[in-house]
This record gives C-alpha cells, structure tokens and sequence, in this order.
C-alpha cells in the first residue's frame, strides 16, 4: 500500500513538472502561422495576432493583439481590433501531439466598426468567404469561395466597442458600449444560442437574448435570428436622435425581433417618460405607452409600421404607415386616428408638440376624435388632418369676458370657465407655423363661433372670427342675427394671452352691404360705408 501511494506521489509530482515545463517545452508562437492562416480563410479576411502564450493552468493560450482586416470596398482600417484574444485548447493533444484544438474563444475589449452603404449593403457581409470579396453595384457581396467553416464550444466578447455608421455620411455614428457576448455550441452551419448585454451611447441599457445562423454563406449580413429585446433608459436627448426635431425623452422597450436575412420583424411595447416632439415644446408630464409591430428592410433601410396603438392614460389611438431613411434624415408618411379619446388626457400632450393653452387653463371632461396624416422628413414634419372635441370645458379661461370688447356691442354674458358643445377644425402644422380652418364652435353661453387663422412658431396669433350669439342685448347684435352673417371678432395676441377684439372694419362692410339691398338705407348705408373705409 505504501509502495502504490509512493508511485502515486511520483507520477503527480512528474505531471506538475511537466505541466510546469511545458511553457518552455511548448512554444505556442509555432502555432501562430497556422492560426492566423485557418483563421484568414474561415474569415475570407486577413488576420494578424500578436505573440502566444500558453497558459496550462487555465488550459488556454492568450494573444496580446488581433486585428481582423475590413472589406476594402469600405475602408482600409481594421474592421476588428482587440486588446487580446484568449484560445481554450484541448492540452492532451497540445502536449503529445503539438496539435492546436480550439474549444473556446474569447475576445477582450475588441472594436467592431460597423459600416453600410448607400445601397444597403454592410461591410461584414462578405465574412465568412475564401477572399475577401469586392461589392457589387447594388450593395450585395460576390463570395467567390466556400463559407464560414469554423465551430466552437462557446465564445465570449468581453468589454467591447461597436460602432455603427453610414459609409462617406456626415451622419451620427450609434455606439454600443460594455458590449459583452456569449454564444454557445457555435457552429457557422447551424443556429447557435447567445445572450448580449450593452450599453447605448448617451445613456441607457439594452439586452437581447436568442438564436442566431446557420451564417449565409453569400452574406453574413443575411443571417437568420430569433430574439427577445430588452432596452432601458435610453436617452433620445443625449444619444443624438433625429436633435433638430427637438426629439426628447427616455424610452424602454420590451418585446421581440426576427430576422430571415432581409426582413427584421419587431413587435412589443415602448414606453417613453418626459416625451418631447418639438423644439419649442416641453416634456410630457404622464408616460406614454406605444404598442407596435414594425416589418424592416434591412438593406433599404425603411419599413412599414404594421400595427401601433398609443396609449395616453386611458385614450386610444392608432398610428400606421410607412419609413424611409433618406441621406441623413428620415422620411415618414403616418396616419393616426384617434376616436373618441379623453380631451382631458389629449390636452396634457399638446405641450409635447409645441401647443400651449391659455395661461392658467385646463380641459376637463369630455371626448376628442382626430383623423391626422404625418409626412415628409422628420426634422421638417407636416401634419394635416381633422380634430374634433365634444362636451368638455376650458377651465380658468372665461371667454365671454376676453371678448368684452364684444359684449359691449352683444350682451353676451361672463363666467369663469368656458363650455364647449363642441369644436371642429381642420389643422396644417409645419415648421413655418400652424393653419386651423373652418372652425365651428359652439358655446351654449355664447354662440356659434366660426372661422379661421394661423399660429406662428413664436405662438403669435392671427384668426378671423364670427359669432351668431345665442343672447340679444343690442341693436346691432340683433342686426347681425336678422342678416345671418354673425358677429366679426379679431384673436390676436399669443396662445398663453389671446386678445379679442371686434372686426370693426369687416362689420361696416357687413352694415353696408346688408343696407344696399334696401333701397331705404342706401344713403345710411353710404354713411356708414365711408366711416368703415375711414376706420
């Protein structure tokens, strides 16, 4: 028995010296060549690693440098750079054979530089090919060799850098940062689990967890994915998105992605705190909930928003159409129907595009329905469309007394707030200002209210009115009920502090005419037809 346990504490004691001597028995530089060799092919790039390292006690052996070259018809700098790169290797074979089996890759803080064209085409699509192949006119790669021939237990990106841009665009480069990946049983001729977490340039988190492959063998841009998305806290502001919008606000999603090599179908729900969609606007108080299904083309870079629901508290409405990246910006053509939503929910976002109600008043109560179309780029969007209240009151805002230049000649009546029976507008908004047409307003304490004007970017106000007042008081409120042609009023002012004034101009022009039908008032009707052209 002591004699079994003395051969025992031999063969160990000869196992760690070998195990330490094999460093300086194995030079791992001699494998170099041949790695950066089968690595070259299986990649159809050229690589370059640093010195190897062979490390027995963790089983690996360690480059200090790699670089993975691009696709020259992009750039001439490396597409991949990492400060190291770690092989797990089988050691039996390593020890008694000197040969090298890889069964795990790890790459520490590498930079992946991601960059696409104009046609669509990416500059990783061509990895995987015997030659690094050259770009065809329409953005598709030309892969003159076999694929990717190359499978691994698992393999980890520690620490790392991507970057994603436009090739020859002054455009914004996106970044991901803290990249870490892990896929395992990786194989280029089969979908291999893998698990990513990062961080987004300017702020906020995203994690995504799936399948991805078989690699297509022609373009690896194309390759097949399954995932579950999460994102957190990503700032628009900071990241940059669409800035000369006025783009603001944090946004989550929760959802999941597919890619078949040319389409990428996203459906979930995003959530956006503190949303702002204007320059001059300000940041929403409530969150705002979106519910979407979006089908991308990934090489022409635009899509069709398939199903979206906007959640503003309780009020619904729908949002669909289509997107199209142009150059720099951003092409949409969107409509949005909203049928009976809350006015009361509705009006707390209409600071989000800018729209400002009278200093001191709010909405309560009652139903809104809006029929809008949104195109052209973002940074210079168009809104046309229809919008409809029903119902509701303007509190803090006493009409009747902002038109008391009026209720000296009309009778009209004063209280605190104001009843609305309802309001419909037709409505252009753009960035040189915003149009409201064919207005029909009915306040059951005042009248019907007609008309139309113009909102400037400044808030500055430009509207023609007219109102046929439910109350008589006066001579000439009377005159203007029997003609039918109502009451002319002025809205100036801005849309914090409107100012209304009687027209007096158009109402000596309505006097006149409604008197030179009347061969009796001919004579007044010039009287008064010269007082209006001297007014």
């Amino acid at each position: 028995m002591k004699r079994a346990a003395r051969w025992i504490g031999i063969v160990i004691v000869v196992l760690l010296l070998a195990i330490v001597a094999l460093p300086f028995v194995v030079d791992a530089n001699q494998f170099r060549p041949m790695l950066e060799s089968e690595l070259s092919k299986a990649l159809g790039r050229e690589v370059k690693i640093g010195d190897l390292k062979l490390d027995v006690w963790s089983g690996g052996v360690t480059a200090g440098d790699l670089s993975v070259a691009d696709d020259p018809a992009y750039s001439g700098t490396p597409f991949l750079h990492a400060q190291s790169l770690t092989l797990g290797v089988d050691l039996w074979p390593l020890i008694f054979s000197h040969q090298l089996h890889v069964t795990q890759l790890t790459l520490v803080q590498p930079q992946m530089d991601l960059l696409q064209s104009a046609a669509g085409g990416w500059n990783f699509s061509s990895l995987g090919g015997r030659s690094a192949p050259k770009a065809h006119p329409s953005g598709t790669a030309a892969n003159s060799g076999a694929g990717l021939n190359l499978s691994v237990k698992r393999v980890k990106i520690a620490s790392g850098r991507l970057t994603f841009a436009q090739q020859n665009s002054k455009a914004k480069v996106r970044e991901l940062e803290d990249v870490n990946v892990e896929l395992t049983d990786f194989s280029a001729n089969s979908a291999s689990p893998f698990r990513l977490s990062a961080k987004l340039g300017g702020g906020g988190n995203i994690q995504l967890n799936g399948t991805a492959g078989p690699i297509d063998a022609a373009d690896a841009a194309q390759t097949p994915a399954k995932v579950k998305l999460s994102l957190s806290g990503f700032d628009l502001a900071a990241a940059g998105v669409e800035n000369s919008t006025g783009l603001a606000g944090l946004v989550s999603i929760d959802g999941s992605a597919a890619a078949d090599g040319k389409t990428l179908f996203v459906n979930g729900r995003l959530k956006a705190d503190r949303l702002k969609l204007a320059r001059n606007g300000s940041p929403a108080q409530e969150p705002v909930a979106f519910d979407f299904a979006v089908e991308h083309d990934m090489r022409k870079r635009a899509g069709v928003l398939r199903r979206g629901e906007i959640h503003i508290g309780s009020a619904p409405a729908s949002l669909t159409g289509t997107y199209v990246a142009q150059g720099e910006s951003t092409a949409v053509n969107m409509n949005l129907a909203g049928p009976e939503m809350s006015v009361p929910q509705l009006a707390a976002m209409l600071p989000v595009f800018g729209v400002v109600l009278p200093a001191g008043s709010s909405f309560q109560g009652g139903t809104a329905n809006a029929k809008l179309s949104f195109g052209g780029p973002v940074e210079a969007l168009v809104i046309d469309g229809s919008l409809g209240l029903r119902n509701t009151r303007l509190t803090g805002f006493d009409l009747g007394s902002k038109m008391s230049g009026i209720e000296k000649l009309a009778g009209i009546k004063t209280g605190p707030d104001t009843e609305i029976q309802t309001f419909e507008a037709t409505l252009h908004m753009a960035p040189d200002g915003s149009t409201f047409q064919d207005i029909k307003f009915v306040a059951p304490a005042l009248g019907d209210l007609s008309g139309g004007g113009s909102v400037s970017p400044s808030q500055a106000l430009d509207f023609k009115m007219r109102a046929t007042l439910h109350t008589g008081g006066s001579a000439l409120a009377m005159i203007g009920a029997k003609s039918g042609t109502g009451v002319p009023f002025i809205i100036e002012g801005t849309a914090s502090s409107p100012i209304f004034r009687p027209d007096v101009r158009v109402f000596a022009a309505d006097r006149v005419q409604s008197l030179e039908k009347n061969p009796l008032g001919k004579a007044a009707g010039g009287v008064l037809g010269k007082l209006g052209r001297k007014k």
